[in-house]
């Protein structure tokens, strides 16, 4: 029943409504579910919050694209160079473009070729890189593993005085040492054989001082004295504490070493003149110089699929460390 007042009875001429009793808006309703009129809007996810320097979506830098492409063609157009003239014959190099395959596919011919011709003699060459690698830049490794990791771990007077001979010796070009060098093993007699490349090649003034800084961050002093405190000796606590960590930086020098063993060509052209300890630069070099000469034989062909033959085996390396490369490479570079 409705009922109507008065507007003189009523105050504010309102209108009184009797109706039945009811859920309220707010009544409580059976199962603990919200009422109906309620209404829950989804939440709203929140943004990252933007810094007027970093944008959200970061638009590439149209100059570093550039620059960076431009490095790239630099650096792999001469190995695509190599792998296209690798498969032309003698005749094709000259016939058809150089960036580009000639009419026949003669690659496999070329590298048996390059493989048996005189006498075998590019084999020899790379058995000679392979003994000058494996003595040098190993022990090159060998030493400056052992140099860095004593220089930082352990103090002795004239320390300071050992770090500026490294660094001089590091700005040192090695081009500048090669005929004072030929002179002192010319004096011993060992000019002309293995050992006046071998030798020099165990000096590597970069390599020490890059394990010097590398254990000084890598080789925690508290975990050496805790294995002193256990009895350990030092030579146990070098090849069973700090080799493992210190193996990053030993393959990054071991690269560094294998790279500069493998193409160097300066100092094997002052000490070599027996062409059966030629390593590969000079073998190759030979060969050119051969097919410049009048009445040479031209064995373009052989030199080209020589040369890529002789970038195959450091790509492979490069390939197979680069895990431990990076990270020695990333040592050190961030503190926490």
């Amino acid at each position: 029943m409705i009922t109507n007042m008065d507007p003189a009875g009523a105050p504010g001429g309102t209108t009184e409504r009797s109706a039945r009793p009811g859920p309220g808006p707010e009544a409580p309703v059976p199962g603990g579910r919200p009422p109906a009129t309620a209404l829950q809007a989804p939440p709203r996810r929140r943004r990252p919050a933007r810094t007027p320097h970093t944008p959200l979506n970061p638009r590439p830098s149209i100059p570093l694209t550039l620059v960076t492409g431009t490095v790239l063609v630099y650096t792999l157009l001469p190995l695509v160079w190599l792998l296209v003239n690798a498969t032309k014959d003698q005749a094709g190099l000259f016939s058809s473009s150089g960036l580009w395959f000639g009419e026949d596919f003669h690659l496999w011919d070329n590298v048996s070729r390059t493989l048996t011709y005189d006498d075998g003699a590019f084999v020899r060459w790379t058995l000679n890189t392979l003994l000058y690698v494996v003595a040098g830049a190993g022990g090159a490794t060998l030493l400056s593993v052992l140099g860095g990791y004593a220089l930082a771990v352990y103090e002795f007077p004239g320390r300071r005085a050992v770090f500026a001979v490294v660094i001089g010796a590091v700005a040192v070009p090695g081009t500048a040492l090669a005929v004072p060098t030929f002179l002192m093993f010319s004096s011993m007699g060992l000019a002309n054989t293995p050992w006046a490349v071998i030798v020099p090649s165990l000096v590597s003034p970069f390599g020490l001082y890059l394990m010097w800084v590398f254990t000084a961050e890598a080789v925690p002093a508290e975990l050496l004295e805790a294995a002193r405190i256990d009895g350990a000796g030092e030579l146990r606590i070098f090849f069973r504490v700090a080799l493992p960590l210190l193996m990053p930086g030993t393959v990054t020098v071991l690269l560094f070493a294998t790279v500069a063993t493998w193409n160097n060509y300066f100092l094997p052209l002052i000490m070599i003149k027996d062409p059966d300890w030629y390593p590969l630069t000079l073998g190759l070099n030979a060969w050119s110089a051969q097919a410049r000469t009048a009445g040479g034989e031209p064995v373009f062909d052989l030199i080209i699929t020589g040369s890529l033959l002789t970038v195959v085996p450091v790509v492979v390396i490069f390939l197979l460390l680069q895990r431990y490369w990076q990270s020695g490479l990333a040592a050190g570079s961030v503190k926490e």
